[in-house]
Formats: C-alpha cells, sequence, structure tokens
C-alpha cells in the first residue's frame, strides 16, 4: 500500500527506472514506486519525464504542481481511473437530486460536529452554538446552517477580526492545507472510476473539482487545528511540510486506526456506496485517535 508523501523543493530531474523514481539533484534518490501516495513539485526548477508521469498515472500517485510562490496550482488527473469508468460515470449522472441531497446534509452536518469538537478540545464557549446548529439542519442544508456555523467557528478560531478573505499568513496556511486535502479526495474520485465535475452541491462552472470539495468538507477541520497550533507568521518550506504531514496523522474510522490518506479512501468508498444503493446509514465518518 502506498503512503509516503514525497515533496520535491529543489531543483531537480525526475524520472522513472526499474521501478524506482530517481531523484537527480545536489544528491541521488530513489525511491520505489510503490511507496509514493502523494507526489508534490514544489519547485518550477523541477523537470520530470513522460515515462515517470505515465508511471505515476498507472499507479493512481496524485501528483500536485506548485507555481512560482510554492502554492498548489494544479495536479494531475488520469483519463481513466477504473476499468469500468464508463459505467460508473453513467451511474454518478444518474444519482437523484433527492439522495444528493439526504448524502450532502449528512456531510453538513458531520462537518459541523467536527468543527464543534474543535471548538470543546479549545474550550470555546461557541461550542455550544454550533451544536444548537447541528439540531437545526434541514434537507440539503437548505437554510446555510454550514455558512452561519463558519462565521462562529473561524471568528471563535482565530479571533474576531479574522476574515477568510484577508490576505494573511493564517489564510495562506489555510489554502495550502486545503489544496493538499482536496487533491487527495480528487485522487480517491478518479481512482474509483468517478469524475470531479459532477458534485452534490458545488456547481461553480469555473470549479473542475466540485465532487472532491463536496467530500473533503468534514476534513478541513484537520487543517483548521493544525493552523491553530501553528500560528504561522509566515508560510514557507517548514510550515508547508507540517500541513502537507496532515495526511499522515492517525484517525479512527470504520473501528480502526488509520492515516487520514486511507481514511480518506474507505470514507469515499462509503460515500459512493450511499449515492449508489440510496442508502446514508452506509457513510462512514472518521473520528480523531484518542
Amino acid at each position: 500500500m502506498s503512503w509516503r508523501i514525497v515533496v520535491i523543493s529543489k531543483r531537480a530531474k525526475l524520472e522513472q527506472k526499474l521501478n524506482y523514481m530517481v531523484v537527480r539533484g545536489d544528491d541521488t534518490v530513489r525511491i520505489h514506486l510503490s511507496e509514493i501516495a502523494v507526489l508534490v513539485i514544489e519547485s518550477t526548477a523541477v523537470s520530470l519525464t513522460t515515462a515517470l508521469l505515465c508511471e505515476l498515472v498507472k499507479r493512481k500517485v496524485k501528483v500536485i504542481f506548485c507555481d512560482e510562490k510554492r502554492n498548489p496550482s494544479s495536479e494531475l488527473v488520469p483519463s481513466y481511473g477504473s476499468h469500468d469508468t464508463s459505467g460508473k460515470i453513467r451511474m454518478q449522472i444518474e444519482w437523484s437530486d433527492n439522495i444528493k441531497g439526504m448524502v450532502w446534509t449528512e456531510i453538513v452536518a458531520e462537518k459541523i460536529r467536527k468543527q464543534q469538537g474543535l471548538l470543546k478540545k479549545l474550550h470555546r464557549d461557541e461550542a455550544e452554538m454550533l451544536g444548537q446548529y447541528v439540531t437545526e439542519i434541514e434537507y440539503a442544508d437548505r437554510t446555510n446552517r454550514e455558512g452561519h456555523a463558519a462565521k462562529v467557528y473561524f471568528n471563535a478560531i482565530f479571533g474576531m477580526e479574522f476574515t477568510r478573505s484577508a490576505d494573511d499568513p493564517i489564510n495562506a496556511a489555510l489554502n495550502y492545507g486545503y489544496g493538499i486535502i482536496l487533491s487527495a479526495f480528487t485522487r480517491e474520485i478518479v481512482a474509483n472510476g468517478y469524475i470531479t465535475q459532477i458534485g452534490l452541491f458545488h456547481d461553480n462552472q469555473f470549479n473542475p473539482f466540485k465532487f472532491a470539495s463536496d467530500l473533503m468538507e468534514p476534513f478541513r477541520t484537520l487543517i483548521d487545528a493544525e493552523v491553530y497550533d501553528m500560528k504561522p507568521e509566515k508560510l514557507e518550506r517548514e510550515e508547508k511540510l507540517r500541513l502537507v504531514n496532515c495526511l499522515n496523522k492517525n484517525v479512527v474510522i470504520a473501528g480502526k486506526t488509520q492515516y487520514v490518506m486511507n481514511a480518506v479512501k474507505i470514507y469515499c468508498k462509503s460515500v459512493f456506496g450511499a449515492l449508489n444503493e440510496k442508502d446514508i446509514s452506509l457513510i462512514k465518518f472518521y473520528r480523531d485517535e484518542l
């Protein structure tokens, strides 16, 4: 099972040789391709061979490319992630609005519960208000409890002056971390034969990752908690590595302790099952390890 998150942050040439990714820079490093789950190309001074890219796609490795500011800007998405992709896409198109609304309701409720849990850990009084929002959620969150909860939640964590639209190190760190989580979900959606452009709730025509944006919502608090602990005054290599490493944290899902990367797989498959079987009881959410 792949487990490594590899970050290339300096000038290097990457190539494939005998099932290894060979990184040629100041030193030469070899990493077996079977170990790599995510590859982050953080420097624009990195070159890759087409042979390596093709092999990474075959092995369903998520490849994330960063821009000149070292922020995630794009990712490698296979055209076909599964042998039965055509059938999966047909099923996805046929999911009814009713079951999509039911699943989205469960996702929003879990997201707010996760936010409430973090506020409780931080001994914030606003946790009680988020608990009330969970009880008020209606079908497909038509009264936007998610939006109301988000405002209360972020102000409780980062202060009353904080806004998600501000250009500051906290928002930069949140956005970077969310980008990493989003890529992990994109990987799983495509690997299971579905497409990311058709979502449950998100419908911005300029967002090619609508489905991943939907499914990742309960996992955002993993990044929020890390950014709170970091209290970043800048967003540089050390801070970014901490955020990427959130994928290697331990959580509990389906009664077992798993890395977040594996929890994403289990959760995604459970959501696909819920949508296909029209049964929201199949959804498996994670909880923090005790």
